[in-house]
């Protein structure tokens, strides 16, 4: 998920991105037992009245920025005018950023599995309480920070136009249903933290357009490519589903521009 790479030495910072088993040594908050991402195994999913429809705040703006490459990831950093609430969270939270995360060469790269389906692509867009500053400070709650999860899946739709300047849109016009558990950060220090939301209808792209991301570099100069972290294990976790709710993405346009 989010790619926090303060007080981490280079060398340890390589080894992060190499060896997800390995991340206990950094963080012993990431051999815990509500770790993310997860399986969602359909069958076993309880529906649940209280997740209700989301009130999204700002969602519909469209705003320009750069993607910066992270070293593990790109991020966009979003204005903490765009806030949701509803959908059974317990507070207002406003958006911090959206990041991705992708396999190589077109292949299988999301973090969530759907049934031990794994998809082309997962986006992550990010948000804390209203009354916390940080994605730190959120962290230390057990619902400080809200996750939106989005899968996408190789169509011949161009959503991802070219690497130039970013512009984009979400437009909140059609009921989706989502999954719902309580989870972690995907990267150390994996605070337990993460109300995850994952809508089950997918986002079109083309296959040249995920090719695009591989072309960029990790912390170490090796290509960007299976920038996930393998499924946890749910240890006795419930997902819950919704039956279908107004989901935020009916459409996204992006014109990126990463930052090497």
């Amino acid at each position: 998920m989010v790619n926090q790479r303060r007080h981490i030495s280079g060398a340890v910072y390589v080894l992060l991105l190499t060896a997800p088993v390995l991340w206990g040594l950094v963080s012993q908050t990431c051999n815990g037992r509500s770790q993310s991402p997860v399986n969602i195994v359909t069958s076993k999913v309880l529906p649940d009245e209280r997740l209700t429809p989301f009130h999204f705040t700002g969602y519909k703006e469209t705003f320009y920025g750069s993607l910066i490459n992270t070293g593990h990831s790109v991020q966009l950093n979003l204005p903490s005018s765009i806030q949701i609430k509803g959908g059974n969270l317990d507070d207002e939270y406003k958006a911090i950023q959206f990041h991705l995360h992708w396999g190589k060469d077109g292949g299988r790269g999301s973090e969530h599995t759907i049934d031990g389906e794994k998809f082309p692509m997962e986006m992550h867009i990010v948000h804390i309480k209203e009354g916390y500053d940080s994605l730190a400070e959120a962290s230390k709650d057990s619902t400080g920070v809200a996750v939106l999860g989005f899968f996408f899946q190789v169509l011949g739709k161009h959503n991802f136009k070219k690497m130039s300047n970013i512009q984009y849109k979400f437009d909140n016009t059609n009921t989706k249903p989502y999954f719902r558990y309580n989870g972690s950060l995907t990267t150390p220090d994996c605070a337990e933290a993460v109300v995850w939301t994952l809508f089950e209808s997918t986002i079109p792209l083309s296959r040249n357009q995920l090719a695009a991301f591989n072309q960029l570099r990790f912390y170490d100069g090796q290509k960007m490519v299976n920038n996930y972290r393998p499924v946890q294990p749910l240890n006795g976790r419930q997902v819950y589903y919704s039956s279908g709710q107004l989901a935020l993405v009916s459409s996204l346009l992006l014109v990126v521009n990463v930052s090497h």
